[in-house]
Parts: structure tokens; C-alpha cells; sequence
């Protein structure tokens, strides 16, 4: 029978039609699922189960992308040329560059996506799926069409598939359908033509959110419908931040090497000037104002700040991430587990009048226990509470909770009386409530006994103590199910209060994230009172707060102007927490989200940053780009600091590359024009530049100062342009020095020209990046790694040794004397002293220490 199985022959779309038995022998399974020996057959055949768009980009595809950049095709146009014409020189020194660049480039971003994909399966989403007849924990990238696998409340749907079982088993599918209620799934036959119509069928990326159940694999990866819908998304992706931060500086460069390059191919074609010389020289100012190693440096510092934080226990799923999480200025938290120890015990049980009650325990355990969903702490609590006596009742049928009711109710029975047993938020049961019960008697749920139900509430809340209603309604004997519409007229019996104390560390966690500039707002379920009792405990301010009540009052536009105003969030929903993620985000926040329900992954969808943690539900781990392996915040902190480190480092490469560049290069187009030769040969430019690039392939590894760390920070167009005005003419003004020198004191030829300025730009260049690399005096800033210093100081002296050795002929240098030497030197002195001092200028001040 598993022979039969063929993932070349795929079944129908509408597979759901399908009898089961049919759908068994086609997928070559069974109620029992497959032998691991099959699975494993089968997982070699049809892949891992997956969706990542980036997957299965080969070296050719990758290599193809990177030719199609038009700059890159530029440097391939300028090597032809060079070959045709017979300039080997130049042909190899920009196949060289070309391949260095690209080489690293492709090398660093496989060795970070074999990196992720480490990390990501060290924090890999689980599936309980049946090998062999019996139950076993893989992850979800191993299931293969024919897998039997159980499902509980909160588990991700992790391939397409029907039901094989059911106990109320409730599907969020919004995903698919854009409906936000849940579905209920059955196991019974459906002969719907639509997806969304098919009451048997389940599908990758939906969540369980209530009930329990199996299904049976179908199809899996790519070939799921989600993975059609992630296939189209990931070709339309909207770049993310640090990719627009990039396009956006790409158009910069691309503006100035448009402007020298055409400027000094017409002065020299006006001039008269030989036209190939001219082309390849003007070819040359192309490259060399172009940071081709950018992408590569991009892809070393990213891949360096995933490892380091996953030593500080942050494990990072898209390295972009890393980039949003160093710019986050707003942290979104939720409060169980966050800011306190979500070790919840139950602190009392009391009837309507306050007093304590064994009946308000002994129904709430009734229901906690005949719950066919995964127990929350709150049930946990109650079962730890008392023993477990069931006293002959039995479970008959249930209404699994979700986030619209906020309320779960189970219809138990005994000795042919049915009872209906609710527990849920307080204004959730109290609103379906008529009466309440003082010593087994009912009365009547009057204005009076509301405010008394009030005034309990509000009292423990404002200790800090979570509430749970309890509340019952007898069902006629003949009623063997219950339904939504069930839960009216109950009576309430009383309410559960929870403790669950603040961390201890709470509070010098946040006050870390505080002093890193991050505000922090409270997005919570619970009620205000209990919101604002823990946000006060652990420092953050609480007198400003909006309910989910008031939310869905106000439009998407009044949200966005009161958010700000916001401390704290109480009584939210999962749709209510994405409308204030996206106000917050209009307010052009960079914006984080933390959480670990399955309530929290439409916030972790639309956060900049959506943070998880190891013990969190599969939907929002999968929601998540980041997951912590310790739940607080002190972690993040660090996460924060790494992240901003991490930028620092690349926005430290573009400064130094942008301004050495734009000023050497503006001087060369300048003096191209005034001298009777040309200031470098095209061979010597590239050769400057690929010099250049080698030397700053230590900046990932670079230590930045406590100011790059202490506040947000995200892509200054202005103030890049800023430095790399003000540097590179610092630069120019050099250069044009060092002309002087060389036509005026030494009376240089073309040779010895090229060769003392070839000198003069290479030392300035490598040796102002320890000058800049920092705001502060050299001497006082963090001492450069031992990277930075090998590959800079290496770099320099390769450079002086191609020059001045005996091979310098075949680039078209010439010997210098010891006086002009020592002339250069002074000359680069000076420069060194001189950009120290213009950095004060050139370096903005950070936007949080504005």
C-alpha cells in the first residue's frame, strides 16, 4: 500500500471530497499514520516541510541576482573593455574586485542562512504526530503527506489536510478566509467546492483556538495553499527597514557617481581627450565611489549579531531583525509572564457577599477538569487547589473558550441532573448572568447586587489579584449538548481570585530598556485595575489607560492621535492589539511586540520586531522574528543593545566608505581635468579601491562607544550626506595639497605623480578609519578590535609594498625619493589631525541625545 504513494501524481485540490479510505490508499497511510523507515522515504522525496521563500536559493540564483545590480553590470562592461583592448592590467584588477566582492558576499550570506537555520532549529516548532503506532514529538519541518498528527488548542495547523477526529475543535482561519471568528471542523464527510466552505479540511499557517483533534497530512511545503499565498507574498514583499535604509543610501551614491562620472567623461570629450582612456577612466571613478563590499559587510555584521545574541539568549529568526530591534523605541509587552512571575496560585474563592466558599472551588474544578482544550495557568491554579473529587458527575459537552466570549463553559451530568458550569472574565459571565446565589438560594441579579459585584471586583483588583466568575444553569435532562446560545439566564455562584506576583527583576529591567530610550506600554487582557496595580509595582506610570471597550469605539484615525497619550491597555483583543501596534507604527514608531499566546500573533505580525518566547504557543513562536529563550526583559535589553551595536557598525562602514571615497574621487575628477595627464591610471583607481575595501573587512568585528548604544537609531539620509560632504572635502582639500607638492616642489612626471598621490590617498584612507570610526579623541575611544587593526594596517602595507616594490612597474609606478616620502607622511599627518577635528562636524548628534 505505501508503494502506491506518488507525490508526482498530487491529488485533487478538493481533496476533502475524497471518502477517507480513498484518501488513505492514495496517500499510502492508514488511522495509525506511517513507519518512521516510510516517513523518512518520503521526506527525502517531497523536501522539508516549509515555506520560506528564501529556501532552495541556489549559488547560480544568488550569483545572478547580484550580476543583475546595475553598478555590478557596469564593472562587467568596464572589464570587457579592459579586455578587448588589451589592458590585462585593468581587466584583472576589476575581476578582482567583482569576483572578491561577490565571492564574500554569496560565501557570508550562506554561512548566515546555515547560521539561522541552526538557531531557528534549536527553537523549532513541534508537532505530535503517530510513526509507527505510536505517539511521537518531531518537528513540524519533517511531516510528510500520510502523517497523523494531534492537535490541541493553540497549535499551529502545520500542512493541508482533513480531520480525522474532533472534540469541538475550533479553527482560526483568517488567514485563508479573512473571517476572524473561529471555524468549527468535524470529521465528517463535505462535499463543498470552496476552502473555505469545507467543514472537514484544514490548512497550513491556521491556528487551533479551541478543542482538540487529529488529521491526516496531505500535503505539505511549498505545495500547500499557504505556501502558494507565501510564494506570492515573498515575490511582493515590502522591503524592510534596514533594506529601505539601504535602497534608500544606494540612491545617494548612485546620484554622485552619475554626477562625477558623466562631468568628467564630457570635460574629456571636450577636450579631446582619447576616448577609450576617458571611458575607462570615468568607468573607474564609478567603482571607486561604489562600497561594493557593502552587501557583504551587511551580511557578516548581521550574521555576528545573531550569534552574539544568541548567546545573551536571543535567538534571531530574520536577521534584518536584529536591525528593527536596535531602532525599536516603543516595546508593546504583555504583563503575565513579562513583568510577572507567571507562577499563578489561587488566593481565595468567595461567594457573592465576599466570603469564602467551597462551592465556588468545587464547580470551578468541575470545569477546569471536563475542559477538552489545553489548561491555562488560571486552571492549573484550580486543579492544585483541591483534590480531585468528581463526585460522580461526568463530562456531557463543552463550549471551548475563545477571545470574543472570553468564557468556557462544560455541561456535566449525574444521576439525570445536567448542569452547565461557566467560568470566564467577570463582566463576561456577570453579563449573562440573572441571578446570583447566597446560601443556595437565588436572587435576583438587581442593580443593587451589580454594585456589590463591582465593588468586589474592583477591590481585589486593585490588589493585584486576577478574577474568574463562576456561574451555573440547569439544563433539561433530554439536552445532551450545549451551545454560545446556551450560556444565558446562569446564576452566578462566585469568583476565583488569582495572584501572580511581579518579578523581581522586573523593575531594573525596565529601567534598563528605559534608559536605552524605549518607552513601554502595557497591551493586556486583564482588567485595569490589575493592569495598572503591576505596571505601578514594577515602576512604569499608570494613570493613563484605555480598555478594549473604549478601542472599539474609536476609529483607526482617533486611535492613532490618542496612542501616544497611552500607558496601558486593558481588557484588549487580539484585533484591538494589531489596531494599536498599526497606530503606533503610523506615529512612525519603530515598534516591538511581545508576546506568546495565540491571541498575540496578528500584534506579532504587524510589529516591526515581533518577539516570542521558547514556552510560547506554536502560532506566535511562528509569528515571531525573534524568540527569547529566558521570558523577561532583561534579556531583551541586551538584545537591544546588540542590535544597535550591530547597526552601529554598519552605518560605521558606510560613513568611512561614502566620504574617503566621494573625496578622492572628487579629486581625481577634478584633477583629471586640469592636468595634462591623468591623476591615477584607471588600473590604479580600481587598484586604490580594492585596497581600500580589503582593509575594512574588520568592521563587523568592531567595539562601538556607549552613545551608539544608548538610544534608538535608524538611516539619516541627511546626516550620511552630512559626513560625506564635509569628510570628503577635508579629503579633497588634502589632495589638492598634495598636487601642489608634487607638481610645484618635486616637479613630478605623469609616474611619479600617479605613484606619490597612489600613496598619499591609500594612507589617509586606511588609516582616517581609526579616526573616525569613533565620535571621540582616538586615544579615548574603545580600542579597535584586533580584526580591524590586522586587516587595516595589512591592507596599508600591501598597498605601499605594490607601489614602491619591484613590481610596481606593471601597475605604472615608479621609485620616490626619501624626501618625498617624508613629504607625504607629513602631508597624511596633518590630514589625520585635520579630520579629527572636522568629525565634530561631520558627526550628527544622535537623534536620542537631541
Amino acid at each position: 500500500m505505501i508503494e502506491r504513494f506518488s507525490p508526482a501524481k498530487p491529488l485533487a485540490a478538493t481533496f476533502w471530497q475524497m471518502p477517507k479510505d480513498e484518501l488513505y490508499r492514495a496517500l499510502g497511510s492508514g488511522p495509525d499514520g506511517l513507519s518512521r523507515i516510510e516517513a523518512d522515504r518520503r521526506l527525502a522525496i517531497v523536501g522539508a516541510n516549509r515555506v520560506d521563500a528564501s529556501q532552495g536559493r541556489s549559488a547560480l540564483r544568488k550569483l545572478g541576482q547580484r550580476l543583475w545590480n546595475p553598478l555590478v553590470a557596469m564593472l562587467l562592461a568596464a572589464a570587457l573593455v579592459s579586455g578587448l583592448s588589451g589592458d590585462i592590467g585593468s581587466f584583472a584588477i576589476i575581476a578582482t574586485v567583482l569576483s572578491l566582492s561577490i565571492t564574500l558576499d554569496i560565501v557570508q550570506e550562506h554561512r548566515a542562512e546555515l547560521t539561522a537555520e541552526t538557531l531557528r532549529e534549536s527553537v523549532a516548532i513541534q508537532a505530535d504526530v503517530v510513526r509507527d503506532g505510536k505517539d511521537a514529538t518531531i518537528s513540524v519541518t519533517a511531516l510528510v503527506p500520510g502523517d497523523v498528527v494531534k492537535l490541541r488548542i493553540g497549535d499551529l495547523i502545520p500542512a493541508d489536510g482533513i480531520v480525522l477526529e474532533a472534540q469541538d475543535l475550533q479553527v482560526n482561519e483568517a488567514l485563508m478566509t479573512g473571517e476572524p471568528f473561529p471555524a468549527f471542523k468535524t470529521d465528517g464527510a463535505c462535499s463543498a467546492s470552496l476552502p473555505a466552505d469545507a467543514t472537514n479540511a484544514l490548512f497550513a499557517g491556521t491556528s487551533t483556538v479551541g478543542g482538540s483533534g487529529k488529521m491526516l497530512v496531505v500535503t505539505t511545503g511549498g505545495r500547500t495553499r499557504f505556501g502558494a499565498i507565501a510564494s506570492a507574498m515573498a515575490a511582493n514583499a515590502p522591503p524592510t527597514a534596514l533594506e529601505q535604509g539601504v535602497r534608500r543610501l544606494g540612491l545617494l551614491i548612485l546620484r554622485l557617481t552619475l554626477f562625477l562620472t558623466l562631468f568628467v567623461l564630457m570635460a574629456h570629450l571636450v577636450a579631446q581627450r582619447n576616448a577609450m582612456e576617458s571611458f575607462l577612466f570615468a568607468v573607474a571613478l564609478a567603482v571607486g565611489l561604489t562600497p561594493e563590499l557593502l552587501p557583504m559587510v551587511m551580511t557578516v555584521t548581521l550574521a555576528r549579531g545573531a550569534l552574539r545574541m544568541a548567546k545573551r539568549k536571543v535567538i534571531v529568526k530574520r536577521l534584518s531583525a536584529i536591525h528593527d530591534l536596535g531602532a525599536m523605541d516603543t516595546l508593546c509587552v504583555d504583563k503575565t509572564g513579562t513583568l510577572t512571575e507567571a507562577r499563578i496560585t489561587l488566593a481565595a474563592h468567595i461567594e457573592p457577599q465576599g466570603r469564602s466558599s467551597d462551592r465556588v472551588l468545587s464547580l470551578a474544578r468541575l470545569n477546569s477538569t471536563f475542559q477538552a482544550g489545553v489548561r491555562s495557568p488560571l486552571d492549573d491554579a484550580i486543579l492544585s487547589a483541591s483534590r480531585d473529587d468528581r463526585d460522580g458527575w461526568v463530562r456531557l459537552s463543552e463550549v471551548p473558550f475563545d477571545f470574543e466570549r472570553r468564557c468556557l463553559s462544560v455541561l456535566v451530568g449525574r444521576n439525570g441532573e445536567q448542569t452547565l458550569i461557566a467560568k470566564g472574565a467577570p463582566e463576561s459571565i456577570l453579563s449573562r448572568c440573572v441571578a446570583v446565589e447566597i446560601d443556595g438560594l437565588a436572587h435576583p441579579l438587581d442593580a443593587a447586587w451589580q454594585q456589590k459585584m463591582a465593588d468586589i471586583q474592583a477591590r481585589y483588583a486593585g490588589d493585584g489579584f486576577r478574577l474568574l466568575a463562576v456561574a451555573i444553569k440547569s439544563i433539561p435532562a433530554g439536552q445532551q449538548t450545549i451551545a454560545v446560545g446556551d450560556e444565558t439566564h446562569l446564576t452566578l455562584i462566585g469568583f476565583c481570585a488569582f495572584a501572580d506576583p511581579p518579578k523581581q527583576d522586573a523593575a531594573t529591567a525596565i529601567d534598563a530598556l528605559s534608559l536605552l530610550g524605549v518607552t513601554i506600554k502595557i497591551i493586556s487582557g486583564d482588567h485595569g485595575a490589575v493592569v495598572a496595580h503591576v505596571a505601578r509595582s514594577v515602576g512604569l506610570r499608570a494613570d493613563r489607560i484605555m480598555t478594549g471597550a473604549e478601542i472599539s469605539e474609536l476609529t483607526d484615525a482617533a486611535l492613532v492621535a490618542r496612542v501616544d497619550d497611552i500607558d496601558l491597555f486593558a481588557r484588549i483583543d487580539p484585533d484591538q492589539k494589531r489596531r494599536i501596534i498599526a497606530a503606533l507604527r503610523h506615529r512612525n514608531h519603530v515598534v516591538g511586540f511581545m508576546g506568546d499566546g495565540v491571541n498575540d500573533a496578528p500584534a506579532l505580525h504587524a510589529a516591526h520586531v515581533g518577539i516570542s518566547v521558547t514556552g510560547a504557543t506554536e502560532v506566535a513562536r511562528a509569528a515571531a522574528d525573534m524568540i527569547l529563550l529566558a521570558p523577561d526583559l532583561s534579556v531583551l535589553a541586551a538584545g537591544v543593545r546588540e542590535g544597535r551595536r550591530t547597526f552601529a557598525n554598519i552605518l560605521k562602514y558606510v560613513r568611512m566608505g561614502t566620504s574617503s571615497n566621494f573625496g578622492n574621487m572628487l579629486s581625481m575628477a577634478l584633477a583629471s581635468i586640469i592636468l595634462p595627464f591623468l591623476p591615477l591610471l584607471p588600473l590604479q583607481i580600481l587598484l586604490n579601491n580594492l585596497i581600500y575595501d580589503l582593509s575594512e573587512i574588520g568592521i563587523p568585528f568592531d567595539d562601538v562607544d556607549p552613545e551608539d548604544v544608548a538610544g534608538p537609531e535608524s538611516w539619516d539620509m541627511a546626516s550620511i550626506l552630512r559626513f560625506t560632504i564635509i569628510m570628503g572635502m577635508v579629503s579633497s582639500l588634502f589632495d589638492a595639497i598634495t598636487f601642489a607638492v608634487l607638481l610645484k616642489l618635486f616637479d613630478a612626471d605623469a609616474p611619479m605623480f600617479q605613484t606619490g598621490w597612489f600613496l598619499e590617498s591609500i594612507t589617509t584612507q586606511i588609516l582616517v578609519i581609526f579616526v573616525i570610526r569613533s565620535r571621540k579623541l582616538p586615544w579615548r575611544a574603545n580600542r579597535p578590535h584586533n580584526i580591524l587593526i590586522a586587516t587595516s594596517l595589512g591592507a596599508l602595507l600591501a598597498g605601499v609594498a605594490l607601489a614602491l616594490g619591484p613590481w610596481g612597474g606593471a601597475f605604472g609606478f615608479t621609485g620616490l625619493s626619501t624626501g618625498l616620502m617624508a613629504t607625504i607622511i607629513a602631508i597624511a599627518m596633518a590630514y589625520l589631525i585635520s579630520a579629527n577635528i572636522a568629525k565634530r562636524l561631520a558627526i550628527a548628534v544622535p537623534q536620542h541625545l537631541r
